[in-house]
């Protein structure tokens, strides 16, 4: 049987994150290992629910849609394993995202915006199976004011942790910058499903 190439992208990307849970295993860090075995999880779901439950149920089907994407799923295990690898590089003792390398956020930052984007976007166009129609123009305008929503509502928890977590210390610039990130991400989805039609389309309503 023939393995998609997106199927091979969130078996490969998961495989990177089992180096990197080996990795947290070897080095004794308690917090990855809990990470990378949410990471890897997660990213089971895709490659067994779809097969499992080839038909869900039409009211769930556009939020369970970005599931069955393999594209959706594909741009999603490489944010988690370049993220997750980013924390903790594979065999070493490297951590880039809090320690070794601050500015490591920005990558995390642009693959999570575009993946946040896209996710948002499909849930939003697949409305319309259950009644609830948006034009083109309305699925881009309401997915980017979530997609905010969701990106402004991640860097206030991060602040409001920071007296909780050592490592979690960023000043506004820094927040800014993260925002930058994500709508740059973001634009990038945009074009890819504007311009290449990938990993979906936007139908004219």
């Amino acid at each position: 049987m023939k393995i998609s190439r997106e199927r091979l992208v969130i078996i490969a990307s998961t495989l990177v994150i089992f180096l990197g849970f080996l990795t947290a295993v070897i080095n004794g860090r308690r917090d990855h290992i809990y990470r990378t075995l949410v990471a890897m999880i997660s990213l089971s779901i895709p490659l067994i629910l779809p097969r499992s439950l080839p038909y869900p149920p039409k009211k769930l089907w556009p939020f369970l849609s970005p599931i069955y994407n393999e594209g959706t799923m594909a741009i999603l295990a490489v944010f988690i394993a370049v993220h997750v690898s980013l924390v903790n590089v594979p065999f070493t003792h490297c951590d880039l995202f809090h320690r070794d390398w601050r500015n490591a956020d920005t990558i995390s930052h642009f693959l999570g915006g575009l993946t946040v984007w896209l996710i948002v976007a499909q849930i939003l166009s697949g409305l319309g199976g259950i009644g609830i129609r948006f034009s083109k123009r309305q699925v881009v305008l309401y997915s980017f004011l979530v997609f905010y929503a969701l990106s402004i509502g991640w860097e206030i928890a991060e602040k409001l942790s920071e007296s909780e977590i050592s490592f979690i210390h960023e000043s506004f610039a820094n927040k800014l910058r993260d925002l930058l990130m994500d709508t740059l991400g973001a634009l990038f989805a945009l074009w890819m499903i504007e311009r290449k039609g990938y990993p979906f389309s936007l139908e004219e309503e």
